[in-house]
């Protein structure tokens, strides 16, 4: 049962980092896109690239247009809530594989 308990671990670890990751992203696109950035730059296509498929769903979902984007304040939130809940399952569910009784 401890390979599995270990393998569940492993999974909440790089899912926790790979959202952190995306969190991160989405932090520096908001950011670089309050100065009109280059659009042909490599590091901007990087994160346009990046983020983008998170925050497309969500742009869709908002009901009105404002001069302000709330798509990655609403990506964060719901990325945060799925590190909280989702991850934070898998490693109680780890740490429960592994103590049970043999």
């Amino acid at each position: 049962m401890f390979v599995l308990a270990n393998f569940i671990g492993a999974v909440a670890t790089i899912l926790n980092i790979v959202v952190t990751i995306l969190i991160w992203l989405i932090i520096i696109g908001a950011v670089i896109s309050w100065v009109n950035p280059d659009p042909y730059n490599p590091i901007v296509q990087f994160l346009h690239r990046t983020t983008e498929p998170t925050l497309r769903p969500i742009r869709r979902l908002i009901p009105f247009r404002s001069p302000i984007d709330f798509s990655p304040m609403i990506a964060i939130i719901i990325l945060f809530f799925l590190r909280l809940f989702v991850i934070g399952s898998l490693i109680d569910w780890s740490i429960r594989l592994k103590l049970l009784p043999k």
